[in-house]
């Protein structure tokens, strides 16, 4: 999903860091960038790390200059009963998918608000907005993403900053699979969430990423603090 977003970003003119936590899969993504015309560097970031944030970041205004786009897509889970997870767990679900958020939001919004203009897109998931079973922790954690994201467009308003959430609803990527399992079981859960969306068909990486474009752009200049759900219409309130 991040690759079809910084692809999408890229093809709209802006120059793209990718940052991952895995320096091949950034280096991957940056060359992707490279070869379909664009500009991007890679950026090796932990977002469970406030230093490998702050460095990332610093790193990326050096090799492309300050950043107006910034753009949340880090997450992780695994299907389980709450009642069968601990806090270890916990923690490491709200790490990543809530806390993760706030580090780089912290980071760069300074620099927007004191330039007058920025860009903050946040993906959460539909499982923040109505919840999903076997993915109680994880609902939190975006459901909090979609929270904070408002809060920000609040206090940023005035300031030439948006700050807009992208929800997907099941999307066809690694996560989804390394979830689902392999063979049957697998199988039959990917066919079951297929048959779950009225469009009966998950959603690819692109289409969370056209999403996440318009709100990085200055089309949506006027819009701040909304949460737009990419789910064939899974979800519709």
């Amino acid at each position: 999903m991040g690759r079809a977003i910084a692809l999408e970003l890229a093809a709209a003119g802006q120059a793209v860091a990718a940052a991952d936590i895995r320096a091949a899969d950034a280096a991957d993504t940056a060359a992707a960038v490279r070869d379909a015309g664009g500009e991007a560097v890679e950026v090796v970031m932990d977002v469970t790390e406030l230093r490998s944030v702050v460095d990332g970041v610093r790193q990326v205004s050096d090799q492309l200059g300050l950043v107006d786009v910034a753009v949340n897509n880090a997450g992780w889970d695994e299907l389980r009963p709450f009642v069968e997870t601990d806090e270890a767990f916990w923690t490491r679900v709200v790490d990543i998918n809530f806390m993760g958020c706030l580090r780089v939001t912290h980071a760069v919004l300074p620099g927007m608000v004191e330039r007058g203009f920025g860009r903050v897109v946040n993906v959460a998931s539909d499982a923040g907005r109505v919840g999903s079973s076997l993915e109680s922790v994880y609902s939190g954690a975006k459901g909090g993403v979609i929270a904070f994201t408002k809060t920000i467009a609040r206090e940023t308003a005035r300031s030439g900053v948006t700050a807009n959430t992208v929800c997907p609803g099941p999307t066809r990527t690694p996560m989804l699979e390394g979830m689902a399992g392999e063979g049957e079981q697998g199988a039959k859960l990917i066919d079951a969430l297929e048959r779950a969306v009225p469009m009966r068909r998950l959603g690819e990486p692109e289409d969370v990423a056209v999403a996440v474009a318009f709100f990085a752009s200055e089309r949506a200049g006027f819009i701040t603090g909304q949460t737009l759900s990419v789910s064939g219409g899974l979800t519709m309130a």
